[in-house]
């Protein structure tokens, strides 16, 4: 039986909405609602371990309008679940208080982990296969290792993608690098100077050096990518004048392409970026650290091309308020 469920992704850069109708016997979620606003809610966290004032009024004002579309689309359950940010905040506190308020549910601040899963749950549902969704030729092949990269963290996870209910996941770890967190540790120049992309790649390879030692990345015969950094390259990759999900979702993307719109970004001024009419304003200025996790990722561990998902972590807290249902 289907429901109609609210999920909400609260990251370090973004906060986005999803109202579906989730039919877990049958494995469809079929989308009602998708919004996403930048509300930076992480702005600063790395330096001062607290959420800024003006950070949380943005995303109260944001809350206040998603609140406002899952009461006229009638969802009976709503979840939210808040990441990275409110993982790292002294006051994480006044964040739950006002989403409370808001919504009348409180916050989930979720670990690496289970963020990890639940975007594990999301990307690769329509991969696996079930019966509302047959095997096709040319169908990527599990283990899956799915990567998610946010503003303040990049979680990995190799897993079967088994149907959403039954998946079997293998393993998976939440690492500190995001394209928020490493724009304001290392790239402060217009454009980011040698040095300062140095510095970045170190801490992206110790970073994945973690990685190496936790997650099986060996067993995986298919790297699925996912989250706004991503699917930004794989817009700009493909050459699209504008953004378009139906274009990008399980787009394939070769290794020498990331590079390449890796070096482009990177080299270019913030100007420069802001002329790309793939790329969200919200996203000029971190753009550039999001494509270079994704670029060594895929030459540190020997992918030759990478499958993008518009399905993510949004999907993956559908489906759970469904199956808890």
């Amino acid at each position: 039986m289907s429901q109609r469920v609210a999920a909400i992704d609260c990251g370090t850069n973004s906060l986005r909405l999803l109202i579906a109708d989730v039919d877990p016997a049958r494995h469809t979620l079929t989308d009602v609602e998708r919004r996403m606003e930048i509300v930076r809610l992480g702005q600063g966290v790395d330096a001062t371990g607290r959420l800024a004032p003006a950070a949380l009024e943005r995303t109260f004002r944001a809350m206040g309008e998603y609140a406002g579309e899952i009461a006229r689309a009638g969802a009976t359950a709503v979840r939210v679940v808040a990441t990275s940010a409110t993982r790292d905040a002294s006051n994480a506190d006044e964040f739950a208080r006002g989403v409370q308020d808001i919504l009348g549910v409180p916050p989930e601040v979720i670990s690496g982990g289970e963020e990890a899963r639940l975007s594990f749950t999301g990307a690769t549902a329509e991969l696996a296969g079930n019966e509302a969704v047959p095997a096709t030729p040319g169908r990527p092949l599990p283990p899956y290792l799915v990567v998610d990269i946010g503003g303040g963290s990049t979680e990995f996870v190799v897993g079967s993608g088994t149907a959403p209910a039954e998946q079997a996941t293998l393993a998976a770890i939440s690492v500190d690098i995001g394209c928020v967190r490493l724009t304001e540790r290392h790239l402060h120049a217009d454009p980011p100077s040698s040095a300062e992309v140095a510095a970045a790649r170190d801490d992206i390879d110790r970073a994945l050096d973690l990685v190496a030692t936790a997650v099986p990345v060996a067993s995986a015969r298919t790297l699925v990518g996912l989250a706004g950094s991503v699917t930004t390259v794989t817009a700009i990759a493909l050459g699209l004048p504008v953004y378009d999900p139906r274009k990008t979702h399980h787009a394939r993307v070769s290794a020498a392409d990331v590079h390449r719109v890796t070096t482009q970004l990177l080299g270019q001024s913030r100007d420069e970026r802001a002329k790309i009419g793939s790329l969200h304003p919200g996203r000029v200025d971190v753009i550039g650290a999001g494509a270079l996790i994704l670029d060594q990722t895929m030459e540190r561990f020997g992918f030759t091309e990478f499958v993008t998902s518009e399905h993510d972590i949004l999907d993956g807290i559908a489906w759970s308020i469904a199956r808890d249902a």
